[in-house]
């Protein structure tokens, strides 16, 4: 699950003019909508680009599944803890998959791995969220994955073909997640008046950092424009967010809930609904790491990774092993 598109690369888009030959070819080639491969040659700052935005990518679905992790225990039917478990392990193919995405751009994994755990790299902002009641497993499916699956539809076009490839499974299987998060709420406001105002209690709690997912808009970034002309990045943030917010209203007013914004109503002469400013202060005092749960998430991700070590090792040692055994046959 990721939904908070990072926008990097260069700070202006290079025109005609002051771009190499081999720069326009390699821009014609985005232009006519061919696919950008492995060994095919690119410029310095798309490489580096894309292996932050695929980075970040990466770890935001593997962290993603710590909020969850913390219900598997308790999810209140044996339903209910399986449907949980698989949407976990679904997260964790997903990393994978990011992660072999980013390796085809020259960089390992572990250099990976090693800016997230030393704090370098970034993740989505919304797994800094603490999950309180079974309801923010549906608030989560809801709101996190349905944001991530408008966020990440686009990149199954966008210019390079390992992360456009990866990403048809990986919104395939967000779907489901969705669905499943919807499903959890409908329950609760379909139960009693004390199920039902925890649904809205985890809609009031998750709904503005949903928002803030899809990142400022795009005006504020001097990146944007780059990733676009590149077609690393398809549409706006700010497109991506209303798409969002005109989506999840007719979802809430079927379950009877209300979302927790004064100012939201229909404006008919755009066609989209009109909703309030978002507080882009606490979504960039959560990126800085101090959002609630920033150490207890890092902290129980570098612990993961250490208490694995022997196993990593072990692996390791087993194939060098057959490797050495082939090599003697």
């Amino acid at each position: 699950m990721y939904a908070q598109m990072v926008d990097t690369g260069l700070k202006t888009v290079r025109t005609d003019d002051n771009m190499s030959e081999q720069e326009r070819e390699f821009q014609a080639r985005i232009d006519a909508g061919v696919k950008i491969e492995p060994k095919d040659w690119m410029p310095e700052a798309y490489r580096k680009t894309l292996i932050r935005q695929i980075s970040q990518h990466a770890h935001s679905e593997i962290v993603g599944q710590l909020p969850e992790g913390n219900w598997v225990t308790r999810a209140p039917t044996l339903k209910r803890k399986s449907i949980l478990l698989a949407k976990i392990q679904d997260e964790a193919g997903h990393g994978l998959y990011l992660y072999s995405a980013a390796e085809t751009l020259g960089v390992s994994r572990d250099e990976l791995l090693d800016a997230l755990h030393s704090g370098k790299a970034k993740y989505s902002s919304i797994f800094n969220y603490p999950t309180l009641s079974w309801a923010d497993m549906g608030a989560i499916g809801w709101l996190v994955d349905g944001s991530a699956i408008i966020n990440q539809i686009p990149l199954c076009r966008c210019s390079y073909g390992p992360y456009s490839r990866a990403m048809i499974r990986v919104c395939k299987e967000e779907s489901f997640h969705a669905r499943q998060g919807y499903d959890i709420m409908l329950a609760l406001c379909r139960g009693t008046p004390e199920q039902k105002q925890m649904a809205q209690d985890a809609l009031n709690r998750w709904w503005w950092p949903s928002l803030m997912m899809f990142g400022p808009s795009d005006a504020d970034s001097v990146n944007s424009a780059q990733s676009s002309k590149w077609r690393i990045k398809l549409f706006s943030n700010d497109e991506l967010r209303q798409r969002m917010v005109d989506q999840t209203v007719p979802q809430a007013e079927f379950l009877g809930l209300t979302l927790p914004d004064p100012d939201l109503k229909w404006n008919a002469e755009r066609g989209h609904y009109d909703f309030g400013e978002i507080d882009w202060s606490e979504f960039h005092n959560v990126l800085k790491g101090n959002g609630p749960c920033n150490k207890e998430r890092l902290r129980t991700r570098v612990k993961a990774w250490d208490d694995g070590e022997w196993f990593r090792d072990a692996m390791v040692a087993y194939a060098d092993k057959q490797a050495a055994r082939k090599s003697a046959a």
